[in-house]
């Protein structure tokens, strides 16, 4: 199953997003397994994972680290960016979901 992750400070108040994100891909009929990671974790799980990721989301928290985090999913070929912030801090699932799906296609 493809993946979409969401790297955050801690992967914990990002986790509301994530839960928002899965009501509306199930709604579209779309199949994603959408989580949260503490983003200093990102190097793992894109070696793990990085096969089924298809893009990476990083909080806004942890918006000064998207070059450095770049560099790793460019290795992977994977795109990434930073969570619209105004979406992230209304939990607006369907925004954060279409901003990725705007990265894969």
């Amino acid at each position: 199953m493809k993946r979409l992750v969401l790297a955050c400070s801690a992967g914990m108040s990002t986790s509301l997003v994530v839960t928002k994100m899965e009501k509306e891909a199930a709604a579209r009929g779309l199949e994603f397994k959408i989580y949260a990671i503490p983003e200093n974790n990102l190097r793992d799980e894109l070696e793990a994972y990085g096969r089924d990721i298809v893009a990476v989301l990083l909080g806004p928290q942890v918006r000064f680290k998207l070059a450095e985090n770049k560099k790793l999913t460019d290795e992977h070929g994977i795109p990434i960016a930073v969570i619209d912030m105004v979406a992230y801090g209304t939990l607006n699932g369907a925004k954060v979901l279409d901003q990725a799906l705007s990265l894969i296609q």
